[in-house]
């Protein structure tokens, strides 16, 4: 298997099968790809240009935009911190602070995870927390396997 072969191809086809019919259908199918896979790999675009009948350039283009996709898979477990207004009124940035001292976790920094009313918000792992502290994220992180 060569470099440009090394992610599932046939799990792009089938995301591209399944999603490529739709109005506007890259999002969808990025989505989609990082659904199954953690991740976009950089090697895909060409299949997924292919596949859309898109530029390789509006495919890379689209995906180094939005700060959701990743071209990497993740490193785990994946904390998403919320960086918009209400959480950063109420400590939001300091928590982001903290969590990338902690370390040994994926950090990622988010612009809304819907809980403004419950700020400051984190996601990890797919499941959100409101009302977060540097102390209750810490127990958090030992809760999912010694993260820190």
């Amino acid at each position: 298997m060569n470099h440009t072969d090394s992610y599932d191809r046939q799990a792009v086809g089938r995301v591209i099968s399944e999603r490529g019919h739709l109005d506007g259908p890259l999002m969808p199918v990025l989505h989609g790809v990082q659904d199954a896979l953690g991740h976009v790999p950089e090697q895909a675009v060409a299949q997924i240009a292919q596949g859309l009948n898109l530029s390789r350039a509006e495919v890379h283009g689209v995906l180094t935009y939005y700060h959701h996709f990743r071209t990497q898979p993740a490193r785990r477990p994946v904390l998403q911190v919320c960086r918009a207004e209400a959480c950063r009124s109420v400590g939001g940035e300091q928590l982001l602070r903290h969590a990338n001292a902690a370390g040994g976790c994926g950090v990622e920094a988010v612009y809304c995870l819907g809980l403004c009313a419950m700020a400051p918000a984190v996601m990890l792992e797919g499941q959100p927390y409101g009302r977060m502290t540097a102390q209750r994220l810490d127990d958090l992180l030992d809760d999912v396997g010694g993260a820190r």
